[in-house]
């Protein structure tokens, strides 16, 4: 245990500050601080010593040095255990400094400012303060660092459990935290910095790129036993992505759980009305809308109820009893929803292997879902990394161009734009069958568009419906008309895809040939 008599105080956020600075007094600890950290502890009537007082040397360049001097780091990097620091220390008359307690001047938060400037920017580099967390948490056997407010009542409890001291075991805990804080804000500034270009316009991708991940979990194992996996969130997760659920109950989630589970919950927040979305590896296998919940998963179910075995279900709108009884009878993995009834939870206790994950939708607006993407997406690579803005695009009735002769009706152009949105979320090549706020068939991942056309026809066939009369989306162009070909012999009436091919009159013309309706998106969904 080490006992703490002296404090340095310097925090830019006050938040819990002056509660923890009345309990350092209460324990007789003399507090050092700075600015206005000091001022407010004394218009509190907290004991403080200014720094500039404690130093005998003024604060200057507007505050930019103030505690860059030797009685400072002198008495945080002091080891009490070395006779030789003890003896400088004492001959140079510079007392220990046991407990430092420093948040860093808010950076982040001045460059997420759209009109921050360079200039605005620079001032929020926090100097002093880096410096005086580094070294305490060096020096962690003998001095307690504290970075952020959440810290302050574990260790007032520690203290008041051992008269005043603070264990190693959570001195290293600091220490950790502090290195962390450190990285993470010169990171911040990294990534500000070096995405200026030479004209002083901002790149949106710097020039260096520093990843600022925190762990949730080890994970038992990756996509395969041979393989160790662990699962790291955003340093700042969003509000309604996958991170931020919580277990209700069921095993530890696998590495491919995650994966799966993220695919169905970006999918299903996607739809403004109630959906049902139904993950096989990485793919949506069947997504449907419904009155309720429990009429999107019996429409979803019906697209592949071979495939739905074993699967991830997600749900953008609360689970009732009536839903939870029918989720019940097929083998499920993961099951997500912004909420569950009583019932509901109950009838799932019975199955207590099934992982049950609740996430919060984001916040209202009319792109509320886009609120819990990622701003970003990021594809490893050897020896380096891809890094592109995340495909939030959504295209409207205003975007559509309707190229044949033979018009959709309002009804299809519904459908259509639901095929469109589900295509999004499938794996390229990708061709998706729909009708009735439902899929019908669908065709992922094949080299050839023509093969996921059959593919999803087969699926279609093999689940017992009918594509008459049904609507195809396909995430890229069809580069030749046997595509149309294809989808118009299994029964489609309408298609929408991007188009762009150098062929795009004679797809067009097949098209009219069939008796096809076709819809251009002016854009494209690969996903690889």
């Amino acid at each position: 245990m080490a006992m703490i008599k002296r404090a340095l105080i310097s925090v830019s956020d006050k938040n819990g500050i002056l509660e923890f600075a009345q309990a350092l007094n209460g324990f007789g600890v003399e507090i050092l601080s700075t600015g206005g950290t000091a001022k407010l502890f004394r218009e509190h009537n907290i004991p403080v010593i200014e720094v500039s007082d404690y130093t005998g040397f003024p604060e200057m360049l507007d505050g930019r040095v103030k505690t860059l001097h030797p009685l400072v780091h002198g008495g945080i990097l002091g080891r009490r255990d070395l006779p030789e620091h003890v003896a400088a220390m004492q001959a140079a008359n510079i007392p220990n400094i046991d407990m430092v307690v420093v948040n860093l001047y808010p950076f982040e938060a001045t460059v997420a400012k759209p009109d921050c400037t360079l200039e605005d920017a620079i001032e929020n580099i926090d100097i002093g303060g880096p410096a005086m967390v580094r070294s305490a948490a060096k020096n962690w056997k003998d001095v307690a660092v504290l970075t952020d407010a959440s810290q302050y009542a574990g260790v007032l409890a520690e203290m008041q459990s051992t008269g005043g001291a603070t264990s190693q075991a959570t001195r290293f805990a600091l220490s950790v935290a502090a290195f962390n804080r450190i990285s993470n804000y010169d990171a911040a500034i990294s990534d500000y910095l070096s995405s200026f270009n030479s004209d002083n316009t901002r790149n949106p991708f710097p020039g260096q790129t520093n990843g600022r991940f925190v762990k949730v979990q080890d994970l038992r194992y990756g996509e395969n036993p041979h393989q160790q996996a662990a699962f790291y969130r955003d340093l700042y997760p969003a509000p309604g992505s996958l991170v931020t659920a919580e277990q209700l109950q069921g095993k530890e989630l696998s590495f491919n759980n995650i994966a799966d589970a993220d695919a169905a919950w970006e999918a299903v927040k996607s739809f403004d009305t109630t959906a049902c979305v139904i993950v096989k590896h990485a793919n949506p296998c069947g997504v449907a809308l419904g009155a309720d919940t429990l009429e999107a998963y019996g429409k979803a179910f019906k697209t592949d109820p071979t495939s739905a075995f074993g699967g991830i279900i997600a749900f953008n709108r609360p689970i009732d009893e009536a839903t939870a009884e029918a989720v019940s009878k097929q083998f499920v993995e993961v099951l997500i929803a912004p909420g569950f009834s009583e019932g509901a939870l109950a009838i799932f206790k019975a199955k207590a292997n099934v992982r049950v994950l609740k996430i919060a939708l984001p916040p209202g607006g009319d792109t509320a879902w886009q609120q819990g993407r990622n701003s970003h997406d990021i594809k490893r690579v050897g020896s380096g990394i891809l890094v592109q803005t995340a495909d939030n695009l959504e295209v409207s009735r205003d975007d559509l161009r309707i190229v044949t002769k033979k018009q959709p009706t309002p009804q299809q152009m519904d459908d259509l734009l639901f095929a469109w949105r589900v295509a999004k979320y499938v794996k390229s090549n990708a061709i998706v069958f729909c009708g009735g706020g439902m899929t019908l068939g669908v065709g992922a991942g094949q080299m050839s568009r023509v093969d996921s056309t059959r593919i999803a026809a087969i699926k279609a066939q093999n689940a017992g419906l009918s594509l008459q009369a049904s609507v195809v989306a396909s995430d890229a162009f069809f580069p030749f008309r046997d595509g149309i070909d294809v989808l118009a012999e299994a029964g489609a009436a309408c298609v929408i895809h991007p188009g762009g091919s150098m062929r795009d009159e004679e797809v067009i013309a097949a098209a009219d040939e069939h008796g096809l309706a076709m819809v251009l998106t002016g854009v494209r969904h690969f996903r690889h």
